[in-house]
């Protein structure tokens, strides 16, 4: 029968521990002389040997060799620079939760709503949730399943025509 433990007989388990290993304590030990440091070289001499994390002796490093993520914040969203596109985007759900039935939704009335926070960027709408009533809705981009879904429910889809780039003058 074993005894309660309490921290008078407290014991790490057998094999838990081993004793240090004593260096440079002569050649009968097994650690004398270089004292498991092996020849010449930074690591064998006394004093900071401290090399950066990752540091590969002037090789070029794993992290410097993979590739990049791109993009501000983390957002892992590629391409990258002149060619990025940004959209707004707005469920069919929440849309049909904040507007009564016949009315007519445009992107200004989805910022007053609160269901975006700007319209700086074109505004696509997607066919998460549920719309049970007819509904107008105003956008520059519709996915497949919520323009069935608006279609579904007696609703029209009405797509914005994005601006043309300004042409540069030669």
């Amino acid at each position: 029968m074993t005894d309660l433990i309490t921290l008078s007989n407290l014991r790490p388990a057998p094999g838990a521990t081993k004793p240090r290993k004593r260096v440079g304590r002569g050649m009968g030990s097994g650690n004398g002389k270089t004292s498991g440091r092996g020849q010449k070289g930074q690591k064998s001499r006394s004093g900071s040997h401290s090399m950066r994390p990752g540091f590969e002796g002037g090789q070029m490093p794993l992290y410097m060799r993979m590739g990049k993520l791109r993009g501000p914040h983390m957002k892992k969203s590629m391409p990258f620079g002149p060619f990025r596109t940004h959209t707004e985007i707005v469920n069919i759900g929440e849309v049909a939760g904040k507007f009564p039935a016949g009315s007519d939704v445009r992107p200004e009335a989805l910022v007053t709503s609160g269901l975006l926070s700007r319209i700086k960027h074109p505004v696509k709408v997607l066919g998460e949730g549920e719309i049970t009533h007819a509904l107008t809705i105003h956008a520059h981009a519709f996915s497949a399943s919520a323009k069935a879904k608006i279609e579904a429910a007696g609703g029209t889809v009405v797509i914005i025509e994005r601006a043309a780039a300004a042409e540069p003058d030669a």
